[in-house]
């Protein structure tokens, strides 16, 4: 199919071919007739993405203090290659569709095939012939609402939530700043609900376009005085400001022109110094609008399909978008006249030129329209020019093309000669196509059962959220295959169950989890040092794991297992590997969490059969410039410290050796040694009752943290 995609490292909007979505459990496919340009926010996506990198720098300082962080605990040369990474990674433009439902994940009920839809959300309803879109992002389309007009309802929506907190009444007066897209579709909102409706601007063709559909309207120099006029002299109730500009004056307008205890929303990204005086004079309330309504950034509502209770939240993100397609339908709401442009999918780069200026034409509503084939195409892309070997024995597929598989493990296993790198998949299927292109795969698709499925496949890496990992493995398992699964093997007991179950049924298959640290070429250096120790040994790993919000997925108990089971597997797995087994107790605490945290500061105390002690400290509440990881280990007399894989120090008999070298956590050296094992047979990389091991261990100090008991393993 095609879609649009921004690449954000040279600054390249292009139209490419990519592999059709494949919709997972809660989600729709959506096949796109149109989609609605955004002039706001995808314009500046665009001219951030066509910024030098000093540019781009000078535009983001938070990113640029992140990476001179990063820079500091790991090395200049690990922080570039980071940075350039995530620069590679394509963006997909757009948020705002309409189309028809063509296939429907499990737990989509209330939604049918062939059903017309509107569409909301970044990376969800974006510029390409067909979409994988959350239920809660999907709001169903009456007859008499044509697709064209359909693709302005998530815009509707925006419009929406601000109009609704500036609350207004019956009858008030209320002022819209900025009469580009957003504000028409505003002061037609105001008008609907009762209101006096006044509109300002600084373009005289976007007034006569506001009093073409009935509005009062002025240009910005006439503001003042017309506005006493408009009010007999009161000032507005509510003054919306929708304008897109750097500028302070919309916000310093608005608080000339509002009467005494007036309410004033930004829906528009303004300059936002505020002008006390007026402000402090008149008791005005401010309030910026956050997009389209309650719901939006929560992965719950957004992603999970969690509504909220109509008696508690009346206004949800998809309730704004059905009632915007309502007032679409009762023609109370008009858009026809707002659309300026129309070009085809194919021609989607003029879009951009026509938005960022390139092209000097006046535009306002840019859609973009798609073909009427009613099939979905083959999920598949093939690339013809990609360098096969067919000596090597390890060929692989790739589940899951995200940042993390971009980052760290794709150029890795690129640059592993005993894999063949035969097929790529995600589910949005352009994150596979760029990737299989990038690193010479020899076709992306958005389907894992064709990666799983495929003959030529003997291997299969599983890169994908945690969530998914312990399903994906059985299958992958029960269809022959070796595996390789990003930590955690699982996150529950039940999937760790299923997964050892068919492990035990399947012959001749290599399992092996991603726990790269005890590959670690420092790693390796510790434990050889403490190779011949008779006693037992204390190692204590303290991790400046650092604060993620607790909307991130990973603190998601369902989607990331949350944090120390999501990655403190693997700190738990270098002690087990250092000490030679598996623990068989744990004790964990945890500093109150305190709405901040979500048990993400604790303190956790394994035992070991040979009477070893580990402790791990893993906290989210330091500051990151500091070197991420520190190991400890004391034993026979002997003292190893292995500082963030960077440097380490060894202590016996009165003789202390240091050794430094560029971090390296160890994934290079742990694909080798599995491409080798599958090649050449014998043990696996790690023996399978560490690795289930440690992965119990991660469920037992969860279940002794909220139990404050000590947990048998």
């Amino acid at each position: 199919m095609k879609q649009l995609l921004q690449h954000i490292k040279n600054g390249k909007t292009v139209v490419e071919e990519v592999p059709a979505p494949t919709p997972h459990d809660g989600m729709a496919l959506v096949k796109v007739a149109a989609s609605l340009v955004s002039a706001g926010t995808e314009r500046m996506i665009v001219e951030f993405a066509e910024k030098g990198y000093l540019g781009k720098a000078r535009s983001r300082p938070d990113l640029v203090k992140q990476t001179l962080d990063k820079a500091k605990r790991e090395g200049i040369i690990p922080t570039v290659q980071a940075v350039f990474n995530r620069l590679d990674q394509p963006m997909a433009l757009g948020y705002s569709t309409a189309g028809t439902i063509v296939a429907l994940g499990k737990n989509m009920q209330g939604f049918k095939v062939g059903q017309r839809v509107a569409c909301a959300g970044a990376n969800y309803a974006v510029h390409a012939e067909y979409n994988i879109v959350p239920r809660n992002l999907i709001t169903p389309l009456p007859k008499n609402v044509d697709f064209e007009s359909a693709a302005f309802t998530t815009l509707g929506a925006i419009a929406m939530q601000g109009f609704r907190l500036a609350e207004p009444q019956l009858g008030e007066n209320v002022a819209i700043i900025g009469l580009g897209l957003l504000g028409l579709l505003t002061i037609q909102l105001a008008s609907a609900a009762g209101c006096n409706v006044f509109g300002i601007d600084l373009d005289p063709k976007r007034i006569k376009l506001a009093s073409s559909l009935g509005f009062e309207a002025v240009t910005r120099p006439n503001a003042e005085s017309a506005s006493a006029a408009f009010t007999a002299n009161r000032g507005f109730d509510a003054i919306i400001i929708c304008a897109d500009t750097s500028s302070n004056d919309p916000i310093e307008l608005a608080g000339v022109i509002a009467r005494d205890r007036a309410r004033v929303v930004a829906t528009g990204a303004v300059g936002l110094s505020m002008p006390r005086k007026i402000y402090y004079e008149k008791e005005i309330s401010f309030i910026n609008s956050r997009s389209y309504g309650p719901g939006r950034y929560d992965p719950s509502y957004e992603e999970n399909g969690n509504d909220y209770p109509i008696g508690y939240v009346r206004w949800t993100e998809g309730r704004n978008l059905q009632t915007v397609v309502d007032l679409l339908s009762s023609q109370k709401l008009k858009v026809e006249s707002l659309i300026s442009h129309r070009l085809p999918i194919e021609d989607g780069i003029r879009a951009y030129e026509i938005i960022t200026g390139k092209k000097k034409e006046p535009f306002l509503g840019v859609v973009l329209t798609y073909s009427e084939k009613e099939e979905v195409k083959s999920g598949k892309i093939e690339f013809p020019s990609t360098v096969r070997r067919p000596s090597s024995t390890v060929k692989l597929g790739v589940l899951g093309a995200g940042l993390y598989a971009n980052a760290t493990m794709l150029p890795v296993i690129k640059n592993n000669k005993d894999f063949e790198l035969v097929g790529i998949a995600s589910s949005g299927g352009f994150h596979a196509q760029h990737s299989g292109n990038k690193y010479g795969f020899q076709y992306a698709t958005s389907s894992n059962d064709e990666i799983i499925n495929d003959p030529k496949i003997n291997t299969v890496a599983i890169l994908t959220r945690h969530d998914s990992h312990a399903d994906l493995v059985i299958k992958a398992l029960k269809a022959g295959k070796h595996v390789f699964v990003e930590k955690p093997l699982a996150i529950n007991s039940d999937q760790l169950s299923g997964v050892s179950k068919q492990l035990l049924k399947t012959d001749n298959c290599l399992l092996l989890t991603g726990f790269n640290r005890r590959f670690s070429p420092l790693a390796q250096s510790l434990s050889s040092f403490f190779l011949h120790h008779t006693e037992p040994m204390h190692v204590h790993y303290r991790v400046n794991a650092g604060y993620i919000p607790l909307n991130h997925w990973t603190q998601d108990p369902i989607l990331g297992g949350g944090r120390i089971i999501g990655e403190g597997c693997h700190f738990i797995d270098l002690i087990t590997y250092l000490v030679g087994a598996a623990p068989i107790s744990v004790s964990a605490h945890a500093l109150p969490d305190k709405g901040k945290y979500r048990e993400d500061n604790v303190s956790m105390t394994f035992t070991f059969p040979d009477g070893s002690i580990g402790v791990v400290d893993y906290l989210a509440n330091g500051d990151k410039s500091f070197p991420k990881e520190r190991v400890e280990v004391f034993c026979g007399g002997q003292i190893g410290i292995l500082n963030d894989y960077v440097s380490l120090t060894t202590v016996k008999d009165g003789s202390k050796k240091e050794k430094r070298m560029a971090q390296d956590k160890g994934w290079k050296n742990e694909m080798q040694v599995f491409a080798r094992t599958i090649s050449e047979g014998g043990q696996p990389p790690i023996p399978y009752e560490q690795l289930f091991g440690v992965t119990k261990s991660t469920f037992a100090a969860v279940e002794s943290l909220r139990t404050q008991t000590i947990i048998k393993i």
